[in-house]
């Protein structure tokens, strides 16, 4: 049947309805990432690339599980599937390079934050440290990063990141050691990454910057969504006022 790149996203839609992910939000609402399917018309089976995830849902479709969009360099990528299908389908076409991962969704509540644990959270901060939103200067030193870059790697430039983002970066000196931003954005909010420098840790930086964060969100009426990769992440956005959903199974791809 072959992979057809799919320009009106919303077709797509029936397949992924009740899918409670906002990079999924991001693909279908045409603001973020690419889409693919088995036919442009009545698709079956289709495949959402965005960052480093890739979801699929539909009928299991060995076509779009090795389906690499032109122009992408990176070789890992996260494959999300929507059902146990979709998991052996992954399975065997990937094999040993596939890891199996579980991942923690964390339940989307626009009214849970409470705004004076968060300014508590960013004022409980070490004076050694300031807090800064991200502006070009701090942008660029972001991108330098293999540590820092996935804060503003969605965008395409400065441009569009000051455009379309948002982000908290902390400071020592001139220096960024940690910081929370926008990975990707949809209609009405952000899904966040925090990412903090590994001599910084353990020193409440991704508190204070995912607090800071929320807190610029809830002043512009952005959701900011949280997607935990492990246990230590569901215990801060727990801190933050989050409440855990629910685990799920990724496949982490090498050589794809």
């Amino acid at each position: 049947m072959g992979v057809i790149e799919i320009e009106d996203k919303s077709i797509l839609e029936p397949l992924f309805t009740g899918w409670e992910e906002t990079l999924i939000w991001s693909c279908l609402q045409n603001v973020m990432g690419r889409a693919f399917a088995d036919q442009e018309k009545d698709p079956q089976s289709a495949q959402l690339v965005i960052g480093d995830f890739c979801f699929f849902s539909g009928k299991p479709d060995e076509e779009l599980i090795r389906n690499k969009p032109s122009g992408r360099k990176s070789d890992f990528i996260i494959m999300v599937p929507k059902d146990e299908a979709w998991s052996q389908a992954i399975e065997a076409v990937w094999k040993s390079s596939a890891t199996r991962r579980i991942r923690y969704a964390i339940k989307k509540e626009p009214d849970v934050f409470d705004k004076e644990v968060l300014t508590g959270a960013v004022e409980s901060l070490s004076p050694r440290f300031t807090l800064r939103l991200i502006d070009e200067e701090i942008y660029h030193q972001v991108m330098e990063h293999s540590w820092s870059k996935d804060l503003c790697s969605q965008f395409a430039d400065y441009e569009d990141y000051k455009n379309r983002g948002i982000g908290v970066a902390a400071l020592l000196g001139d220096q960024v050691v940690s910081g929370a931003s926008s990975y990707t954005v949809y209609q009405g909010g952000i899904e966040i990454e925090i990412d903090t420098r590994n001599d910084f840790r353990r020193q409440g930086l991704a508190l204070a910057c995912g607090a800071k964060l929320i807190l610029e969100c809830l002043k512009r009426g952005l959701y900011p969504s949280w997607d935990a990769q492990n246990p230590g992440s569901v215990a801060l956005s727990q801190k933050l006022g989050y409440h855990f959903d629910r685990e799920y199974p990724v496949y982490e791809i090498t050589g794809f």
